[in-house]
């Protein structure tokens, strides 16, 4: 299957480096993270266009014959304007829309900032990086077992040469930060922008995307910028001003009984 989404390519570029298995069954493509199960958007199928009315039930079988002992399902849709996605809904997923940007350079923010800005460096740094990927979060399926193992993962594309991960320090603790790394293809993509509740609005995730979109490391073979962002998040406004562009969305449907929030969502794609 090609992948058109610049989102979904670097995605999968991500889950490959960190040992997910990504496999290509021709009509679709299968990411299992046997490490972390629960994470939706690390086991999912991924489809070219939305499923027709009369197609939404064999895609639900599909993902269940991939992953009979999930909870979940969740689908990937690499290009949703081939298609309405009123048959998903109708049969109870949720289906978020994706902004996919880019930038081949980002300019220097209005608003400075007096945090310290530098990459995240030994156990204490990542400690905090825990910390904040849990602050202000009140959704119960965003546990600190599947916060830690997220993070985890994040450690190690860094700590294997793929990427950095920046933080904003105020006194000292971490009070914001982001992920930046290089997927090959010319591409480098932006993971997990968090602020700290206490310390949004402040200019600090605008000063940390142009810390890392300027890290003379990624732009060695990193010639554009991704940028994953939820349309319905004041974030996307900060990006656009910093130069990023919206390309074509790409779409996520999950399904669980009674879902109420699209938790792993967030957690995958907050702003990055």
């Amino acid at each position: 299957m090609d992948v058109h989404s610049l989102g979904f390519r670097t995605d999968l570029a991500l889950l490959r480096l960190d040992g997910s298995e990504v496999e290509d069954r021709g009509d679709y493509i299968t990411v299992r993270t046997p490490d972390n199960p629960t994470y939706y958007w690390g086991n999912f199928i991924l489809v070219s266009a939305p499923p027709r009315e009369n197609a939404v039930d064999r895609w639900l079988g599909v993902f269940r014959r991939e992953f009979p002992d999930s909870v979940h399902a969740a689908m990937g849709i690499d290009r949703p304007s081939r298609g309405p996605m009123a048959p998903l809904r109708k049969a109870g997923w949720r289906v978020d829309r994706v902004v996919v940007m880019t930038a081949t350079a980002v300019r220097r923010p209005k608003q400075p900032t007096s945090a310290e800005i530098r990459t995240l460096e030994g156990d204490d740094d990542w400690a905090q990086q825990l910390e904040l990927s849990l602050a202000g979060e009140s959704d119960p399926h965003i546990t600190r077992d599947f916060s830690s193992r997220k993070d985890a993962s994040y450690r190690r594309l860094v700590e294997n040469g793929h990427g950095h991960w920046w933080g904003a320090f105020v006194d000292g603790l971490l009070a914001a930060s982001l992920g930046i790394i290089r997927t090959g293809e010319g591409l480098a993509r932006f993971q997990h922008v968090k602020t700290h509740p206490d310390h949004r609005r402040q200019g600090m995730a605008a000063n940390l995307v142009h810390a890392a979109a300027t890290d003379p490391f990624i732009r060695v073979g990193a010639r554009r910028l991704v940028m994953v962002a939820d349309p319905h998040y004041d974030a996307i406004r900060i990006y656009r001003s910093l130069g990023f562009t919206d390309g074509a969305p790409h779409a996520e449907a999950t399904l669980l009984p009674n879902l109420s929030t699209s938790p792993e969502h967030r957690a995958a794609h907050p702003q990055g």
